[in-house]
């Protein structure tokens, strides 16, 4: 039996970041919120999960207390985590966000389809006839990047570094770092910055469509005057990254575990191509299974109780969204992976006033991908040699070799 007692996050059991759920099976049964050594707590029913979303007064979003020594208070990585819209609190989450949803209206969303289509098709020509392709580097990663780029009009041939630096910096959320994973967040976040910045001054030299081009549309929130609306320079850059990065890693890993779970689910994918209306069912299934995202953080701005445990105001709580998702008193039979699964009220995109802004456009990069991949390669095979992603926050694949045709 695991001795969940003295369980750790910083620094977890051998076998941990490539199969926590039995650590997550027993923290839900034997301690959903456990104290750790460095005075935070992990938080993994499903129920507490969510009443902490909904809750802002009691939970801030705001992390500056703990990436201080994290980071350095005056690192890249400290700036661009604490300005950044997953990370704030009102006033900034609520003027970033507002213009990120202005951008991904349904009527926005239904626009960029026949482009990712297109994307998606064209990604699929070049897997055909190889002998063997990474369904990670050749295809799944490819298509967030494409479809991000375009939200902030990044010219095609710029976009090679984007991914690197996406992996580094939300690699430095880790919760425990080398020093060479720390240097190269850092690293990142300036190279990052630094082409932000050229590139916003082309912008601002030739704006592009506001109604298509989201990098506009932040420049122009930055020059409002109206009271609490200007978005300064430095929260003009770190919210580029943070839109560039935060659509990159998680749909990443949507389209590549989905891709692995139809596999090693062969039963799953066979029910799959005999009824393809349930592939929206079959997205909500695989971002509950294996939540792309595994953890969130919340700092508590008073005492609280949570399931009979006194926390401290000002304690840092880790939010395990991968084990809430597995939750027996939410989801019947947690550990079967189903396709037609109704009802499904996972919380892979979080919840409350914080709840995933992209999601909408996620779960359609998502859909298009598996049932265009299916189509074309409905009997694709995944090889050995598969590699994870080896992280605790987001959960996916390094790369996940096939044979597809």
């Amino acid at each position: 039996m695991v001795d969940i007692q003295h369980f750790d996050l910083t620094n977890p059991p051998a076998g941990f970041v490539e199969d926590p759920f039995p650590i997550y099976d027993a923290l839900l049964s034997r301690a959903p919120v456990l104290p750790q050594p460095d005075g935070s707590f992990l938080i993994s029913r499903y129920g507490d999960l969510d009443r902490i979303y909904r809750d802002t007064a009691l939970y801030s979003s705001d992390k500056k207390a703990v990436f201080s020594p994290k980071f350095g208070p005056d690192s890249p990585l400290f700036e661009h985590h604490t300005t950044s819209l997953v990370f704030s609190d009102p006033p900034l989450h609520t003027r970033v966000r507002r213009i990120m949803s202005s951008a991904l209206t349904p009527r926005a969303i239904a626009r960029m389809e026949p482009g990712l289509i297109a994307t998606v098709d064209d990604l699929l020509d070049g897997l055909q006839g190889k002998p063997s392709v990474d369904l990670i580097a050749d295809f799944a990663s490819c298509i967030p990047i494409q479809v991000i780029g375009n939200l902030l009009d990044v010219p095609l041939e710029e976009r090679g570094p984007l991914r690197d630096w996406s992996l580094a910096i939300l690699g430095a959320l880790e919760p425990s770092l080398t020093e060479a994973e720390l240097a190269l967040g850092h690293r990142a976040v300036e190279e990052f910055k630094a082409y932000l910045q050229d590139l916003i001054a082309r912008r601002r030299a030739t704006p592009g469509d506001p109604e298509t081009d989201v990098l506009t549309r932040l420049i122009g929130d930055e020059k409002s005057e109206a009271a609490g609306e200007r978005l300064s320079e430095i929260e003009l850059i770190q919210n580029c990254i943070f839109i560039l990065n935060a659509g990159h890693e998680t749909t990443t890993n949507l389209i590549g575990n989905a891709l692995a779970l139809l596999h090693d689910f062969p039963e799953q994918r066979i029910r799959l191509l005999a009824q393809p209306d349930l592939i929206k069912t079959t997205i909500e299934e695989v971002l509950r299974f294996r939540s792309p995202n595994q953890l969130g953080n919340r700092e508590t701005t008073a005492m609280v109780e949570i399931g009979g445990v006194v926390i401290p105001r000002g304690s840092n709580l880790h939010l395990l969204i991968g084990a809430a998702n597995r939750d027996p008193e939410i989801f019947a039979d947690p550990q079967v992976f189903d396709i037609g699964r109704k009802p499904n009220r996972h919380l892979a995109f979080a919840g409350g006033p914080h709840v995933c802004v992209g999601l909408t456009l996620a779960r359609l990069e998502g859909k298009i991908a598996l049932e265009r991949f299916l189509a074309r390669f409905p009997t694709y095979q995944i090889l050995a040699g598969r590699r994870d992603g080896g992280r605790m926050r987001f959960r996916g694949y390094a790369a996940l070799p096939a044979k597809v045709s």
